[in-house]
Parts: C-alpha cells; structure tokens; sequence
C-alpha cells in the first residue's frame, strides 16, 4: 500500500488543530454546511475534488452535476473505493451517509433513483468545505 491510500488515523484533537472549525464539524462531526453556502456548488472548472481532511482523490469534476440541491453534486465517485457508503437514520429519516474511505471522515450523502439523467441516477451531495479542488485543463 502507497502512501496516499494508507489510511490516515488522527485522534480527535489532532483533527481540530488541522481543520478550521467549519470543516471540523462537518468532516469529523458529521454536520452540514448551509445549502448555497458553499464555494464549489456552482463551479465549473476541471479537476480533481478531495477530502479537505487527508487529500484522498473522491470526485472528478467530470461527474459532477447541477442538481439545484444547494450543494456540489456528483453521479458517482473517480474511485468506487475512494467512498464508504453508512446507513444513517439521524433526522428521522433513512439516508446513505458517504465518507472518505482513507480518513473515515464524513462528507455528505447519496440519494438514488430521483430521476436526474445521469448515468447512475445516483446524486453525492457532498458538502463544498469537505472538499478541496485540485484545478487542472486536462482532467476528466
């Protein structure tokens, strides 16, 4: 195993002084930032999305769609392996937690099946401050 897929393992409070407190709550606390609030829901640009928290590669901006959800959205991950997939009944409600699979660290949620012509019909909402945008012209 290489370095960038080893698993990153930080006690809480490492992770508080890495993280700015929005991205801690959100990425070890499991929050979610404000719908619209975030920087990448309506960017365009090409690249690679990471894990704010451990720089794992989650998403290509190839994958990523405007759903008018508030929040950056994807049709699927660059890595199948990239994301843990957790049931999640907080809210009263059943949903699909999505996680970075390197830092365990929480990212958003999936919802399947609501009909956006896309090739998985699968929606990775996923919050913009769990995110970093590694820009490039010739990803896909």
């Amino acid at each position: 195993m290489d370095e960038s897929s080893a698993p990153v393992v930080r006690t809480e409070e490492e992770w508080r002084a890495t993280l700015d407190p929005k991205a801690f709550a959100v990425l070890r606390q499991g929050a979610t930032e404000r719908p619209w609030s975030g920087e990448y829901v309506s960017t365009t640009a090409a690249g690679v999305y990471r894990c704010r928290a451990c720089g794992a590669e989650l998403f290509r901006s190839a994958h990523k769609f405007e759903s008018h959800c508030g929040w950056p959205s994807f049709y699927d991950p660059a890595d199948s392996s990239a994301v843990t997939l957790h049931e999640d009944q907080s809210l009263g409600m059943a949903r699909t937690e999505v996680r970075c699979a390197r830092c365990d660290s929480h990212l958003g949620h999936v919802f399947h099946g609501e009909g956006y012509p896309t090739p998985t019909d699968d929606r990775y909402c996923i919050n913009s401050v769990a995110l970093t945008l590694e820009a490039d012209d010739t990803v896909e």
